[in-house]
């Protein structure tokens, strides 16, 4: 009976060794992989904070996780926002321009690499910054979490 109670004590140990080795928020929210910064989910944050309390290194391994993949931060709470001055206006010729040579014009420009076939991409033919201003008042409240390129 004792060994048993040590060995499901063991596994139970492993177990949340392991948990904590991946991030709390990382396993429970992995939507919001990729933010950068926003408020910080106060769950998310006691539950890394207990693994610290409790197992030291494997605590400080899912902060930093949480903290590396964006996990620990609310959905929506990013304080970025869209200056106008802050926009570059790209121009092209759509009828001779394929997506990939559209996605390296992006790259080559801001220096981000995009994908202009996934599901969460909006494409608009835009014919000034005010255009691209009313796109992203439509789009955005729909799709908070999801990337958008918007190109003329």
């Amino acid at each position: 009976m004792f060994k048993k109670l040590v060995n499901t004590l063991h596994a139970l140990t492993c177990a949340v060794l392991i948990f904590q080795l991946v991030g709390c928020g990382t396993i429970m929210y992995p939507e919001r992989k990729g933010q950068k910064s926003g408020k910080i989910d106060a769950g998310v944050a006691i539950l890394d904070g207990i693994g610290l309390l409790l197992f030291i290194i494997p605590g400080v391994i899912a902060f930093a996780v949480d903290f590396n993949n964006g996990t620990i931060y609310l959905p929506g709470t990013s304080s970025s926002s869209l200056e106008l001055k802050d926009i570059k206006q790209v121009k092209f010729d759509p009828k001779r321009s394929s997506i990939a040579s559209i996605e390296r014009i992006i790259k080559r420009e801001t220096g981000y690499q995009v994908k202009l076939y996934q599901n969460n991409t909006k494409i608009a033919e835009l014919k000034s910054v005010d255009d691209m201003m009313v796109q992203f008042v439509k789009i955005l409240p729909r799709e908070r979490n999801n990337g958008i390129a918007s190109i003329r």
